[in-house]
């Protein structure tokens, strides 16, 4: 490898946004291995390869202290709970120091660490009750993020495969199936695209509800797709209108809500509304906060 091409991979793995997301990532995959208290060889080659992805920088900050410290917890090829501490203490510090805050925000944090989650639950590719509802736990924990992709749509799809008690494989390959779009394949030992495509294939995963949603109606704008089962298009635009907000029928980056009609399944899957739910996910991907609310919800807040 020339001399060039090292600083330039160096730049890209420690310049200060790519240094946050790798270092945020990895606390995310060793929270989401933790999450059944068992570390499986699949999860522990999946840390293993985080490290050699950056290996040829361990003797550089923050590699040079967080590389071997891995290095050694794994000696037995096992992972120890004192271990996962240590090793999520070290990390949680560097993320944490001031040079950090100075560029980074909570939220942003956070989310990266989700994906990382994520990515740690899916290492071994099996996904078990024990994990499902560790990540419920740290959903209801960073409430937070509410309104932040992919923070909303992970948790109505949680709340809608947990409403009958039962979480069936059919469910959990769902779940399995939705979680891979957060996680980078090219960053993963276990996780290939091909087999995630051919699970994807399997599933229509659409546009997703937000769970009791905070709704203003003051100064915001609302859209609305899909057929209710109350009120015309029209009659709900007065509605809305009575109420301080605006309606528009067209999804922008303006937007504030998306309400979606119907008597469906509250929480999520509305692939048959097409466009509209399709232009506020992939706005809400670039970072606008549009909340995708269904109209139950919707009727739930308004003062008649």
């Amino acid at each position: 490898m020339s001399k060039f091409k090292e600083i330039e991979d160096y730049r890209v793995f420690t310049s200060k946004a790519e240094l946050h997301k790798s270092i945020n990532a990895l606390i995310g995959i060793i929270q989401g291995i933790r999450f059944d208290n068992i570390a499986n060889e699949h999860e522990i080659a999946e840390l293993i390869h985080w490290c050699n992805l950056h290996r040829r920088f361990e003797k550089r900050a923050p590699f040079n202290e967080i590389i071997p410290l891995i290095d050694q917890a794994l000696l037995d090829n096992k992972l120890e709970q004192e271990e996962i501490e240590d090793i999520l203490w070290l990390c949680n510090n560097i993320v944490n120091d001031s040079g950090f805050n100075r560029y980074y925000d909570l939220i942003t944090s956070s989310i990266q660490q989700l994906q990382g989650i994520l990515h740690g639950i899916l290492a071994d590719n099996v996904l078990n009750e024990a994990e499902i509802e560790q990540l419920c736990s740290w959903i209801d924990d960073h409430d937070f993020l509410r309104g932040t992709y992919p923070f909303d749509e992970i948790h109505s799809l949680l709340v809608s495969v947990k409403q009958d008690g039962i979480i069936s494989e059919e469910e959990k390959n769902l779940l399995k199936a939705f979680f891979a779009n957060f996680v980078d394949t090219r960053a993963s030992y276990n996780i290939h695209e091909f087999e995630i495509k051919s699970l994807q294939s399997q599933y229509s995963i659409g546009g997703i509800c937000a769970v009791c949603p905070e709704i203003i109606f003051e100064n915001k704008v609302f859209s609305f797709t899909g057929a209710s089962t109350r009120a015309t298009r029209s009659e709900i635009a007065k509605i809305i209108q009575s109420m301080g907000g605006i309606f528009n029928n067209n999804v922008t980056k303006n937007t504030n809500y998306l309400i979606v009609g119907g008597d469906g399944n509250p929480c999520w899957a509305f692939a048959c509304y097409g466009r509209k739910v399709e232009k506020a996910i992939e706005l809400r991907k670039k970072g606008t906060p549009i909340i995708i609310v269904h109209e139950n919800d919707f009727w739930d807040e308004v003062v008649v």
